[in-house]
């Protein structure tokens, strides 16, 4: 375990693929892109659900098969390829429907989102099972900090190129050459990780006879553990923040001038948040201070909407993604890496499918979100944000870390 070269490909990997899906970033450019081909804010807030949210409806199918498998990397690569060919796809149908077929191009968008999601179920629990196979609790907090800060490191550089790029070209050429360019880029990520050295692993499970009972027995296991209950709670109101983050931008937009140097520097400013804060969770996490990170993410999330109410400039903006870029990485640190000390072995796949599953409910809050900016107003939108991350930030002190 905690081989160096398998530690510089999990880096390289968060790296090359910050830098490609930083391009459709669900809380600064994908709403503008959505917004130019006509789309309203409940198409903005679907889109965006769609994109993070997509992967919950397979992972606990995913996990059926995957307690079975020694060896979780051939299933990864097969992904891996499904999700750059989805991505490149996106940015061609940009190209070749454009404002001739927006509504063509809308169809295109979604159903390229829609993969790429859906295939990242898969993509998790083979993915936290290669980590927690790979790497010890003590290390895996490290070198996830560290894969998150150069994570945050390809933001920088994704958002200085969105930001040229949207600069230079026009709409919506310019959307286009975002997806191909960065489908290539993530690909190296992809090729990156799926040189790791995977032990084989002895230790699994039987096979349930149907998905049905592995169904039965999977929340047999959820309605007897309490602390993965709570954990579950707890991450899911954590996505509360969603219910306003698609918005802040278009919010934003109507207040101030926000040209391409401007979003890029949004998306810059969120990577720095990111970057920086992992300094703090890597410190924390490798102390077995979960719990703690989760209070402070939390916390992050609700000062910056309740910033978001009241903005009127640029730097109040970048502020505000600031700290969302900070409390986006806390949570990410904080959830997968107690999951993985939760659970046992023979079950991991199942708790990290059960987790990833129910707490990922929360990724489609932001359809909620444009619900309710569209029936109601930014004040509602905002104020429904805060009382739901309230609520996570309520759970969180009953959040259980056992040392290991």
């Amino acid at each position: 375990m905690d081989k160096f070269g398998n530690h510089i490909k999990n880096i390289l990997h968060g790296f090359f693929l910050a830098i490609g899906t930083t391009i459709a970033e669900p809380s600064t450019i994908l709403p503008l892109i959505v917004n130019y081909f006509g789309g309203s804010s409940m198409l903005v807030g679907f889109f965006a659900a769609l994109l993070r949210g997509g992967a919950i409806i397979v992972q606990l199918f995913a996990a059926f098969h995957a307690q079975t498998y020694k060896l979780m990397l051939p299933h990864l690569r097969r992904i891996f390829f499904i999700r750059f060919f989805s991505w490149f796809f996106i940015g061609v149908a940009i190209l070749l429907f454009g404002d001739n077929y927006p509504n063509l191009t809308l169809a295109s968008i979604g159903f390229g989102l829609f993969i790429f999601s859906f295939s990242a179920g898969f993509a998790a629990i083979y993915f936290r099972e290669i980590m927690a196979k790979i790497f010890s609790h003590k290390f895996r907090g490290k070198t996830m900090a560290y894969r998150q800060f150069f994570s945050a490191v390809g933001g920088l550089v994704s958002g200085a190129l969105a930001g040229w790029i949207l600069h230079t070209f026009e709409a919506p050429q310019s959307y286009g050459m975002l997806f191909i360019i960065s489908s290539f880029i993530m690909g190296f990520g992809y090729l990156s990780f799926s040189l790791v050295e995977e032990p084989i692993k002895e230790d699994v499970s039987k096979k349930e006879k149907s998905f049905k009972e592995f169904l039965h027995n999977s929340f047999g296991l959820l309605k007897a553990d309490k602390a993965l209950q709570t954990q579950i709670i707890t991450f899911l109101f954590a996505y509360g923040y969603l219910i306003a983050l698609p918005f802040i931008i278009l919010h934003a937009q109507e207040k101030i001038n926000l040209d391409g140097i401007a979003i890029g520097s949004l998306i810059t400013t969120q990577m720095v948040g990111a970057m920086l804060s992992n300094f703090i969770w890597g410190k924390l996490s490798s102390n077995s201070l979960n719990r703690l990170i989760a209070k402070i993410a939390i916390a992050l999330q609700i000062i910056a909407i309740i910033l978001a109410s009241n903005a009127s400039s640029l730097y109040e903006y970048m502020l505000i993604f600031f700290l969302i870029g900070a409390s986006i990485d806390g949570n990410r640190i904080a959830s997968s890496n107690l999951i993985l000390k939760l659970a046992p072995a023979q079950k991991r796949p199942v708790y990290i499918a059960l987790q990833m599953n129910l707490v990922s409910l929360g990724m489609f809050f932001s359809i909620i979100g444009g619900i309710i900016l569209h029936y109601l107003s930014y004040s509602v939108l905002y104020s429904s944000a805060i009382i739901t991350l309230l609520f996570a930030f309520y759970f969180s002190f009953k959040l259980k870390e056992e040392a290991i």
